[in-house]
């Protein structure tokens, strides 16, 4: 289907009576001005024809003429790149469902298998190794079911590879007797890369790089590359954040066109500016005294905040960066916008959405300057309630840059230094708070659902690693602007409905059916029932919240309460928010970091002008686009943040810390230190010479001998034992009142607190509710999606507890796992991850890789850039150099041990 792109037809081509037929030309039509047959349409042919058929033959049968040829084979090789078509050996059209074909995409595994992520929602097929020898992790495919495997997963064999994705990778390079290679950062991606000498870009071993991939993977070879920037070394200053940015494909660098554009921004407000644009005047705002309440760090000002008396109510306004006005529709910011969908924020670095000159410059509401704004002008009744709004464009004068800190030192102490120095901003400050405390008591009336969790903060030395990890305590002052935020954010999304303008709405749907019976039925365990039957609302869970209040195993069920729930997402049908208890909402409040915020102010101008927002792509893509950079910076963040806290970690090695069971699994369970806030794994192993059950219910690991319960909320004593920078995971072992290790069997440990310990030596069962043993263990069986369940965190939403996922390797399930962040974006959604499983156990079965001969290449952690040799497979008997041999003798005879008698070759 090769052909060269031919001039554009002056003319309609004239439709015979078949494409005419087309039940989707109406849309096509709005689509293009020379409409193609729609792919429902191809595939309606196809399907009815019963057979495969040439592409030419097609064409023919659709009168598809020279000059939309084209145009025609493109989409029909795009139908194909997404497995809606395969082009067989012949190079015949065949539908895939008529070849048993499945179309998805790969999960790759450390361990070298791999899953089958189908595109229908069905169940995953595994891919054994074998087949994944022909793929790597993210790559589309179809896939052929072919029964199931030893354990009773459905297994597929990959018939047809659609889309190679990864075409560049961040990774470690390695020299092993002159064989270069590179290990990728995402452990997903178990196979090596493969490079010649010429190939390394001067890199040393063990050094990180880029490398291009110069030839895919097959089942016959490796990935062959070519590095394209050394990065540096693993443990440089901020290489944690490089690793992250490009492991996670995150866009970190300008276009130029970008660049120049926003060097051409003016850098304050023009008399231009204020002219009317499509017949919509702005509103002088610059005298009412607006002020700005961000924390001690930031940079970037979106919104500020005044409240005045009005009758028995208030009126609220809060004035929004108008970042529409100087970031247009298809322009090259907007372009680079899209692309990133947020900023995202690291320790100590942000990643920003927009060039710095439009961020901390010209959109941000910086004090004493003139800006540009949206506003939504609220009349609130005495109890809470918006009885109207207006939206309308403005132009604002900051008077204040104030702090959550100093806002809240000034509302509790009216006669401090603070207060005495900002006497004429502190009567509109007591305003908001009255205001405040009335939205806070609507709230509770209308029964939203309000997690507590305990937020950290680190702090980093000169070198940029961490020097302590501090708790953060939110006071009145951050849920004062939260409160007025969603209050904006209420506002824009009532107002796109009510104008039936399409836009993205921040949807978060209540407990899926399984999620909601298995709450349930661990709720009647506790003693305890959730109201609102097959749907419940955020009322039912504040009910249950406000019952365990008193009780000591409250965090244990706030926790099981929070994991029942949906992820929130953009898209562009209002299906309400679950955990905010909200009919409609959306994202007005910071378009400076956020893409949806900025399409919700392009909806209301063009409501304001009498006109209608059609943005570039479809409103359900960009709702995809936004939810999927979204979970991809919250993923980079947290890789950031375990790699770190592992790094704080590692001169704590043998230090013994009190904490409390965080999470439950079959293969052990996680502990969160004191003081520290740092989280590590006691594996199975360690928890006692006994057999432990695990109980999916209950979330809890039983002794089958002693009867030991281990469960969240307990409090140990555990002792660190391993930390491992290249996976980030932390191991502890479980410490007894006299200082044993209490998986050792009761015997002492030495010295350094390594004795005895095991990094997760021993693989669980974990199947559902299993038996495994603290010394031996069989491999986790079958494997589930994990589906992670959270509320929006923003200030006044919900802000969960989260928990990362930890596999082996990067992909481990998290060895510092965090808690949700609303301090350091506002408004932000986080996912907070479901309890971990069998995918989880089978990661974490055993530390080093099965026994292997130690000439083989090894993808396992720890590889050492002077490791083994790459031998064929033939001279691949001797375990070790003669060398090792020697000195391994030497040291038995050291001993005293008997050498071995030696054999006598044959002859």
């Amino acid at each position: 289907m090769d052909s060269k792109k031919p001039s554009k037809s002056k003319t309609h081509p004239k439709m015979n009576g078949l494409r005419a037929s087309d039940p989707f030309l109406a849309r096509e039509k709005t689509r293009y001005e020379f409409p193609l047959p729609s792919r429902e349409f191809l595939l309606q042919l196809l399907t009815e024809r019963g057979a495969p058929m040439y592409a030419d033959e097609l064409a023919a049968q659709l009168g598809i003429l020279e000059d939309e040829q084209y145009a025609f084979e493109r989409r029909l090789q795009a139908m194909a790149r997404e497995g809606q078509l395969l082009v067989n050996r012949k190079g015949a059209l065949c539908l895939p469902e008529k070849l048993d074909l499945i179309a998805g995409k790969v999960q790759g595994h450390p361990d070298g298998f791999g899953f089958l992520l189908r595109d229908d929602g069905g169940d995953d097929l595994f891919l054994g190794p074998k087949e994944m020898d022909k793929v790597l992790h993210g790559d589309r495919v179809l896939v052929r079911p072919i029964g199931v495997d030893r354990r009773g997963r459905p297994e597929g064999s990959i018939a047809e590879v659609l889309e190679h994705v990864n075409q560049r990778l961040v990774g470690r390079l390695h020299n092993e007797r002159g064989v270069f290679f590179v290990t990728a950062e995402d452990k997903r991606i178990s196979r090596d890369i493969l490079l010649e000498a010429k190939n390394t870009g001067g890199a040393q071993a063990g050094q990180v790089v880029m490398v291009d991939l110069l030839t895919q993977p097959s089942r016959y070879s490796q990935p062959v590359g070519k590095v394209v920037e050394v990065l540096g070394n693993y443990d440089d200053p901020g290489m944690e954040i490089e690793i992250a940015l490009r492991k996670h494909n995150l866009p970190h660098v300008f276009s130029p066109e970008a660049e120049a554009q926003a060097a051409k921004t003016p850098l304050k407000v023009k008399k231009k500016d204020w002219k009317p644009e499509h017949g919509v005047e702005r509103v002088d705002l610059r005298e009412l005294p607006l002020v700005t309440i961000d924390g001690e760090t930031a940079k970037d000002f979106d919104d500020a905040v005044f409240a005045e008396k009005k009758g028995k109510g208030w009126r609220l306004v809060v004035a929004i960066a108008d970042v529409s006005h100087y970031v247009r529709p298809g322009d090259a910011l907007d372009l680079t916008a899209i692309e990133r969908g947020n900023s995202v924020y690291f320790p100590r670095r942000v990643i920003p959405m927009l060039p710095e000159a439009l961020s901390n410059g010209i959109c941000s509401l910086n004090p004493d300057v003139e800006r540009l704004c949206m506003v939504c002008d609220m009349r609130v009744s005495a109890t809470g309630e918006i009885k109207k709004y207006e939206f309308y464009p403005a132009v604002m004068l900051s008077k204040a840059r104030l702090t959550y800190t100093r806002v809240w030192d000034m509302l509790e102490n009216p006669k401090g230094e603070d207060a005495r120095a900002n006497t004429h901003l502190l009567p509109h400050l007591k305003t908001l708070y009255s205001l405040f405390k009335v939205f806070q008591a609507a709230r509770q009336v209308r029964g939203a659902i309000d997690f507590e969790t305990q937020e950290t903060e680190m702090r980093f030395d000169e070198l940029g690693k961490i020097k302590a990890i501090v708790p953060v305590v939110r006071n009145d002052a951050h849920k004062l602007i939260e409160e007025c935020m969603l209050a904006a954010n209420v506002c824009a999304a009532d107002y796109l409905l009510k104008n039936e303008h399409p836009c993205l709405y921040r949807v978060h749907e209540g407990p899926t059916p399984e999620k909601l019976r298995n709450l349930r039925e661990y709720l009647r365990t506790m003693g305890l029932s959730l109201g609102g039957g097959d749907e419940p609302g955020a009322q039912d869970y504040a009910q249950v919240l406000n019952a365990i209040k008193e009780r000591e195993d409250a965090p244990l069920l706030q926790t099981m309460l929070l994991r029942s729930l949906q992820q929130a997402v953009y898209s562009p049908d209002n299906a309400g928010h679950f955990g905010l208890s909200y009919e409609a909402y959306t994202h007005f409040t910071s378009p400076i970091r956020r893409y949806p915020d900025l399409l919700v102010h392009r909806a209301i101008k063009a409501i304001l002008a009498k006109k209608k927002y059609k943005p570039a792509s479809k409103w359900e893509q960009l709702g995809a686009q936004c939810s999927m950079t979204e979970r991809r910076a919250d993923e980079a963040s947290r890789d950031v943040q375990n790699w770190l806290k592992c790094y704080y970690m590692q001169d704590k090695i043998g230090a013994e810390f009190m904490g409390s069971v965080s999470a439950v699994t079959s293969f052990g369970m996680f502990v969160l230190l004191d003081e520290l806030y740092v989280e590590g794994l006691v594996h199975v192993s360690e928890l006692g010479v006994d057999y432990f059950h695990f109980d999916e219910q209950r979330k809890e690991l039983k002794g089958e001998r002693s009867g030991q319960l281990f469960r969240m909320t307990d409090r140990v004593k555990v002792r660190v034992v391993r930390v491992d920078l290249e996976t980030s995971k932390i191991d502890f072992a479980l410490v007894d009142d006299e200082g044993r290790l209490v998986g050792s069997g009761g015997n002492k440990a030495g010295k350094t607190g390594k004795a005895g310990a095991s990094s997760a030596k021993t693989a669980p069962k974990a199947a559902g509710s299993g038996s495994v043993g603290s010394k031996s263990g069989a491999k986790a069986s079958g494997r589930r999606r994990a589906e992670a369940s959270s509320v929006e965190v923003s200030p006044g939403e919900v802000a969960p507890l989260e928990s990362t996922r930890r596999t082996k390797k990067a992909a481990a399930p998290s060895a510092a796992r965090t808690r949700a962040s609303v301090t350091e974006s506002r408004l932000s959604g986080v996912s907070a991850k479901p309890f971990f499983d069998d995918a989880e156990a089978a990661a974490w079965q055993a530390d080093e890789p099965p026994a292997r001969n130690p000439y083989a290449p090894r993808s396992g952690r720890g590889r050492s850039s002077a490791a083994a040799p790459a031998t064929p497979a033939a001279k691949r008997k001797k375990p070790g150099t003669a060398t090792q041999r020697r000195r391994a003798g030497a040291e038995q005879a050291a001993q005293g041990v008997p050498a071995a008698p030696k054999r006598r070759r044959r002859r």
